[in-house]
């Protein structure tokens, strides 16, 4: 990440942030940002600017309006993690090396994109790639958060990332990306990536609410392949279920949404913000909204 001159804490500061993408109503950024602000005697407050189908020009306004308006930054989600890119002025080495930002912080009127899917990522899912020997991953899904996945399994030096896409097109230059020396291999199909990997991730949109799909079929899941889902809105998607019913170790959506929003926080505000306090925020949140599912 690009290193930036820390804001020194202020009881009582008050901070603008927000998230841009759709559909975002179902987002528990609003309540975790909220309230790990709280928790260090601070205010922010999230706004979702819930936009579809937004072309460069309308994104240049909103991105424009967010450097006027006096946001710290915003956090940016589908479908435009990858089409900010070059509307902002400048990106960190991680964000420019993905090709993806989700994060953007606003400092002296200028733009500047990260990408804290990787590092939240990679925190969320190190416990399993280490107990797992670090063999290999199958990732299914090339766009924004499918490529952060990628590089982080690669910053965790996994001895094999295998890609999956129905674009093959997006899978080969997801793999023209990823850093020299690390082994990594096109999948033709589902059935390919996950034959003699370790773990899996859906790094895709299958299985976010209202869609009851799943990236991988259930036939092909077995107990000693652990299953990880960027998907949170439901916190047990499809996948999950049938991962645990197959007895394999998962990981939902969780940690990733938690340790992301944690490191987009500090960047905005630099302040190093409670990951518990943001677990108790997002965890309210997902019980309130699906009080049956989440307790699979």
């Amino acid at each position: 990440m690009i290193s930036l001159a820390p804001i020194p804490p202020s009881s009582g500061r008050r901070v603008l942030t927000g998230l841009l993408g759709a559909p975002i109503a179902h987002s528990a950024s609003p309540a975790m940002h909220e309230r790990a602000a709280d928790a260090l005697g601070a205010r922010c407050h999230y706004q979702l600017i819930e936009v579809a189908g937004a072309s460069r020009d309308e994104l240049q306004l909103l991105l424009e309006g967010v450097r006027r308006l006096g946001f710290a930054g915003i956090n940016v989600t589908f479908p435009y993690k990858e089409a900010v890119l070059d509307l902002l002025d400048d990106l960190s080495p991680g964000a420019k090396a993905i090709g993806a930002v989700n994060t953007v912080v606003v400092r002296d009127g200028r733009l500047t994109g990260h990408n804290t899917d990787t590092t939240g990522f990679a925190r969320a899912v190190r416990q399993l790639v280490e107990a797992s020997g670090r063999g290999p991953v199958a990732v299914i899904g090339t766009g924004g958060v499918g490529k952060a996945i990628a590089f982080a399994l690669a910053d965790l030096g996994v001895t094999e990332i295998r890609i999956f896409d129905t674009d093959r097109a997006k899978a080969e230059h997801l793999v023209s990306l990823l850093p020299a020396g690390q082994n990594v291999a096109i999948a033709a199909s589902v059935e390919d990536a996950l034959r003699g990997a370790v773990g899996v991730v859906n790094g895709t949109p299958v299985g976010m609410s209202p869609n009851k799909g799943t990236p991988v079929p259930d036939a092909l899941l077995r107990s000693d392949l652990w299953v990880a889902d960027a998907v949170y809105s439901p916190l047990w998607t499809p996948l999950l279920l049938a991962a645990k019913a197959k007895g394999a170790p998962v990981m939902t959506g969780r940690d990733l949404a938690i340790y992301q929003a944690a490191d987009a926080f500090e960047l905005f505000t630099g302040l190093k913000p409670s990951t518990v306090e943001m677990g108790i925020a997002f965890d309210a949140v997902m019980a309130k909204r699906y009080p049956a599912t989440n307790a699979a």
